[in-house]
């Protein structure tokens, strides 16, 4: 008798935990994202803010932005948001992966880190290591129909997961349009991604060594990229053309911006409010594809229609399955992959 009350103690017990359990996930009324640089950037930074306070939004939820907050210690941020009894914090940088993780053990508040698949904590912190690989192969197609060098180059602010990503994606994109090209890779710097000079001087030393489609990624360091694109003038003559990656700068175009593999988080951070008040919150990554629409190639009128028409029916080769592109996060196999590498130490 006593073994079967004991039993039955423990299965009530167990099945009060769990409804508990379920009735905290479901629970969220708010939101915060936390950004490294300005969210002005017409890239990861305003594009992610955008993205959040439009979940927010959607969803009721008050919403903050914790923006320019570097990339160094963020701890203190961390555990303020956590003190305003946060719903989920969005730690928008690599370089917050570790940190987050730790204050939402402390706190048991739940984050949502990039770059760090296995940080995953059921209920607690869920990973979205995001790669526009895709796009990025869609790209790659056009910087080879629109080099008259036959030279192109990738220009990176770091060698982070979503960055590797892209930069083997576009490859693959170039060397299926033209087998022969020459692919030149140049790292800025280990974590450059606001170093807007030291990208400039990169990217001048791309176009100098003879390429005039420069495929750039480097957050608030693009602008450094597209504004060598702007001035600088290669060996040959002739234009060159940059082709931007996460967000749109159409609106800062002089007649440079070919394109650019847009990223929209909406429905990945949407996925993470529906996973919460799911309960499975912290128990699977977030992904971006073309399929989904959170990615795409920028259409811009410099870019003519039959390659366009080429880009489209790529894209629906991708989306169908019919066309593979190989996705990696290892930065020595993308540097294996390309012509030539400069990379600053």
């Amino acid at each position: 008798m006593f073994v079967r009350f004991a039993r039955l103690a423990a299965a009530i017990a167990v099945t009060a935990s769990l409804a508990a359990s379920a009735a905290r996930a479901a629970e969220i009324s708010s939101l915060a994202i936390m950004t490294p640089e300005e969210a002005n950037d017409f890239g990861w930074n305003q594009q992610g803010a955008t993205a959040a306070a439009a979940v927010a939004k959607k969803f009721g939820l008050k919403f903050t932005l914790a923006q320019g907050l570097g990339y160094g210690d963020v701890r203190a941020t961390l555990r303020e948001l956590a003190d305003d009894k946060t719903g989920l914090i969005i730690a928008h940088a690599s370089g917050y992966n570790t940190a987050a993780p730790e204050i939402a053990a402390e706190t048991h508040t739940r984050v949502a880190v990039v770059d760090n698949p296995k940080a995953l904590v059921p209920g607690l912190v869920a990973d979205y290591t995001l790669s526009g690989h895709e796009g990025a192969f869609l790209a790659g197609i056009l910087a080879a129909r629109t080099t008259k060098t036959g030279t192109i180059a990738i220009v990176v602010s770091g060698e982070p997961p979503a960055w590797n990503s892209q930069s083997f994606g576009f490859a693959q994109g170039a060397k299926a349009a033209s087998p022969n090209i020459k692919i030149r890779y140049a790292v800025i710097g280990p974590a450059a991604y606001s170093d807007a000079a030291g990208a400039k001087r990169v990217t001048e030393a791309a176009i100098a060594a003879g390429a005039d489609v420069i495929f750039g990624q480097g957050n608030g360091a693009s602008f450094g990229m597209l504004q060598a694109v702007e001035t600088a003038t290669p060996p040959g003559g002739g234009k060159v053309w940059f082709i931007d990656v996460i967000g749109d700068k159409t609106s800062i175009d002089h007649g440079h911006l070919l394109s650019s593999v847009v990223w929209d988080y909406t429905p990945v951070f949407e996925q993470m409010v529906q996973d919460i008040k799911a309960d499975t919150f912290g128990t699977h990554d977030y992904h971006l594809s073309l399929a989904s629409g959170s990615i795409h190639l920028l259409k811009t009128p410099h870019i003519p229609e039959a390659v366009w028409t080429e880009l489209m029916a790529a894209q629906a080769d991708i989306i169908s399955g019919k066309r593979k592109v190989e996705e990696t996060f290892d930065a020595t196999r993308v540097r294996a992959a390309m012509s030539s590498v400069e990379a600053a130490k």
